[in-house]
């Protein structure tokens, strides 16, 4: 194919010339893009006071901004979103329907009621949009506000809504983002800014808003960007080899935000095996949670944790679940999931080999890489688990459902679990074992943006949280005081009587 000219926004500004060619990921096609060292000098924000801009809009007004953006990113009415869905399929690790389904849900991100459900929640609007003062124990007040930051944000590309998200963030914490983007995904956050730049090209929002490619690991061209006196924050989505790339150039007044992969799993009780109507909803739960954005996000299921028992009739049992969820993946409609665009070769001759041990394993699926879920005879995952993709899932047969606490650490993101009684007794000792989410079994894949992510909170990370303190001297007692007149250092008073704790006050210390 035809080389295609990606153009690059710098605030506002449609970049086209300079253009160099990039390798496109594996044995996707190169493509033709702005050559970064020309943009270098106009990436970053120099003057951290044009933030002022920003800072001075009242939160209404960017919520109104967000939510007339969000009018104009429907694939069907926006160019830019069009010729992006176009040409996605030349680099989207995503099938077509997926990418469609995904830029249909963009509209919603951007809506004033998300918006401010975002806000307060993750920051609190009156944070956000002036100083919150507060009285302390001691007697001083303070003022606090969230204030933003100059940031480049290295976004994932496994699903276009992670583009739209950053844009999202970047406006609600009135910052500054130079946002890279992925080679699997160079088009999307490329489209919103656009139609940015298209509907509002003054606005100090889209002033505020870089999209460009680069490839990463352009060690020059990176030392000179990711420096304290042009960014404060790096927000990274990556995985370790990236997240530790970066951590090269961290430095005092440089933060790294990792949202490092993770990995996800499931919990099913034995209540779902009362009845066949109430296994089949739990088999049509579980199958959305592994085969949804065709199991490329952090939040999709992998391992099923199913407490079926583990004698002849608990394994028996196992394998039925494991046809049923088989069964319900390909059932599930395309805007959800389809067959994967590649199938991991070492996982298909994972699979092929366990075909030859029936005794430990049953596969059911996977001849045709449409997926596939492999069921354990032993309480134990497959050893090749971190493989799994494709819609492809490992049912681990169990006693109870504490005998999945032994595979949870910090690297588990996701739960689901059936039914919520079942939740609602695993969500502390899951969480001390290191899970980040628990959440009903089947919603996997419908997130709020609103709530923590991966154990932070990032919204809270993105901001800058500056204190303006009032100290009264008649209030708070000024260390001159004592240190003039030679005295002691005053000591906080204590309102409680010895006699309270001591059976003979003469004796108390």
């Amino acid at each position: 194919m035809t080389d295609i000219a990606i153009p690059a926004v710098v605030r506002g500004r449609i970049v086209r010339d300079g253009l160099v060619r990039f390798n496109g990921r594996g044995a996707n096609p190169s493509f033709l893009a702005p050559d970064p060292e020309r943009l270098l000098a106009d990436l970053p924000l120099h003057d951290p006071g044009a933030l002022g801009a920003l800072h001075s809009l009242p939160f209404d007004e960017i919520v109104d901004y967000l939510a007339q953006l969000g009018e104009h990113l429907h694939p069907d009415r926006n160019e830019y979103l069009a010729e992006a869905l176009e040409h996605s399929v030349h680099w989207s690790d995503m099938t077509a329907p997926l990418v469609r389904s995904a830029y249909e849900q963009l509209p919603a991100l951007f809506a004033a009621g998300t918006v401010r459900e975002v806000a307060d929640t993750a920051i609190g609007i009156d944070r956000l949009d002036g100083w919150f003062e507060m009285t302390m124990s001691d007697g001083r007040t303070a003022a606090i506000r969230a204030m933003g930051a100059r940031a480049v944000h290295i976004i994932a590309g496994n699903s276009p809504l992670v583009a739209a998200l950053t844009i999202v963030r970047n406006a609600i914490t009135r910052s500054d983002a130079v946002i890279k983007v992925p080679s699997n995904d160079p088009l999307t956050a490329l489209a919103i800014a656009r139609t940015m730049a298209a509907i509002a090209p003054d606005h100090p929002i889209t002033r505020h808003v870089s999209v460009a490619y680069w490839k990463g690991g352009s060690q020059e061209f990176e030392r000179r960007l990711y420096r304290p006196a042009n960014l404060e924050k790096i927000i990274a989505w990556g995985g370790l080899a990236s997240v530790r790339h970066i951590t090269r150039y961290i430095q005092p007044g440089l933060e790294l935000v990792a949202l490092d992969p993770k990995r996800s799993a499931t919990v099913i009780g034995a209540e779902a095996l009362t009845d066949a109507s109430t296994l089949a909803d739990v088999a049509r739960r579980t199958a959305t949670d592994v085969g949804a954005l065709n199991q490329l996000g952090c939040l999709n299921a992998r391992v099923i944790y199913a407490v079926t028992g583990t004698d002849a009739p608990g394994l028996a049992r196992a394998d039925r679940l494991g046809q049923l969820v088989y069964d319900e993946i390909q059932r599930l409609p395309a805007a959800v999931s389809t067959p994967v665009k590649h199938f991991d070769p070492e996982l298909r001759a994972h699979l092929s080999a366990l075909r030859t041990n029936p005794e430990y394993y049953r596969v059911v699926g996977g001849s045709r890489d449409e997926g596939a879920v492999i069921v354990s005879h032993l309480s134990e995952p497959v050893d090749f688990h971190p493989l799994l993709s494709g819609r492809v899932a490992n049912i681990v047969p169990v006693d109870t459902a504490l005998d999945a606490l032994k595979h949870v650490n910090a690297y588990t993101q996701t739960i689901g679990v059936y039914p919520e009684s079942l939740k609602r007794r695993l969500r502390e000792p899951l969480a001390l074992h290191g899970a980040q989410r628990l959440i009903s079994l089947g919603y996997a894949a419908s997130g709020n943006t609103a709530l923590p992510q991966d154990a932070i909170e990032p919204l809270r990370r993105m901001v800058r949280w500056i204190v303006d303190e009032t100290c009264d001297t008649s209030k708070v007692s000024p260390l001159w005081a004592s240190a003039s007149e030679g005295g002691d250092v005053p000591q906080p008073k204590c309102s409680v009587r010895r006699e309270d704790f001591c059976t003979n006050a003469d004796s108390c210390p």
